[in-house]
């Protein structure tokens, strides 16, 4: 094919016409039009199916905020920091892969050297103004240390409150009662885990 080609405009053949309805010329025409669409019942069919759903008395609504809906395991919410089993220290390792493939580069993380010469994460946010929470932080994580939640509440007056790292880290009360929630992805704990799991050397 030449340039020409690309450049001609005109309708290959193959395509179906169909006429539409004709623009009333005049205020008798569409009163004809208006009457005729009225009649026709799409009016009537939905002032049917909304009389229906009004009478019906097992309408399973969600009386929100009392009531909340349960989300799926997969939901991707608000990201979650996990903790060690072992030792119930910060899984994260301060590698940065989840700060360099976020395509909405909402990630920040801060690292620093602690006196046993191993790297800690001091600081960690997320703008989540700008998540768009596609999952390729938790999905790239190595020590499976960032997952998607199922809080989809996330609401505030604060500029602040949106990705602090101490709002996302499971707190120490809940890890120790057992309540921390694993992500059902790849890489994750099998549920005979625990007779598996041996203390090291470190206890990191």
């Amino acid at each position: 094919m030449e340039l020409k080609d690309f450049k001609q405009r005109n309708i290959s053949p193959g395509y179906i016409f169909l006429e539409g309805e004709k623009a009333p010329e005049n205020g008798w025409q569409a009163f004809q039009k208006v009457v005729k669409r009225t009649l026709k019942g799409e009016l009537f069919v939905g002032l049917w199916i909304v009389f229906r759903e009004m009478i019906r008395f097992d309408i399973h609504t969600i009386q929100y905020p009392a009531e909340k809906m349960e989300m799926s395991p997969r939901y991707r919410a608000i990201h979650r920091l996990l903790r060690l089993f072992e030792s119930g220290s910060e899984r994260c390792i301060g590698c940065g892969l989840c700060e360099k493939i976020c395509i909405s580069n909402c990630i920040r993380m801060d690292t620093h050297i602690d006196e046993k010469s191993r790297k800690m994460v001091s600081e960690y946010s997320i703008n989540f103004g700008r998540c768009i929470f596609c999952g390729y932080c938790a999905e790239v994580c190595p020590e499976l240390a960032i997952v998607h939640g199922v809080e989809y509440e996330n609401a505030s007056e604060q500029r602040a409150h949106f990705g602090l790292k101490e709002d996302m880290l499971t707190p120490l009360d809940t890890f120790r009662a057992n309540e921390q929630k694993e992500f059902p992805g790849f890489g994750a704990l099998s549920d005979n885990a625990d007779e598996a799991v041996k203390q090291t050397p470190l206890a990191y």
